[in-house]
């Protein structure tokens, strides 16, 4: 590889997106599990707030779903990219990486009010 290439074929592409996968599936199988343990939870409580802990998770499973179906095309323009020699912009994915995030952590703090 010469010092002007900007291409490597170490696979960091590869690896990112493996990063953005594992990222998705935590947020939306782990937001899946935590609704529906606020659900059960809510079922015996009988009140209202369990189901909003249950939505908030939900909204993190959503972020995390549309992230994992995001990551095919955003692998396709990364690469697309590097070979062109320009630069990318995951703006859209960061914020819908850190909604889920949030989401999850909304919803752990209310489920912990309620437990």
């Amino acid at each position: 590889m010469e010092l002007g290439d900007i291409w490597d074929s170490g696979l960091q592409s590869e690896r990112t997106r493996l990063a953005w996968v594992r990222t998705a599936v935590v947020l939306s199988t782990g937001g899946l599990a935590a609704a529906g343990l606020a659900l059960r939870h809510g079922m015996t409580l009988r009140h209202a707030l369990p189901v909003m802990t249950a939505i908030g998770f939900a909204l993190a499973a959503l972020c995390g779903g549309v992230l994992l179906l995001r990551t095919g095309l955003r692998f396709r323009r990364v690469q697309a990219a590097l070979h062109g020699g320009r630069s990318t912009d995951d703006r859209v994915d960061a914020l819908l990486a850190w909604a889920g995030t949030l989401c999850a952590v909304a919803g752990a703090f209310a489920f912990v009010l309620t437990a």
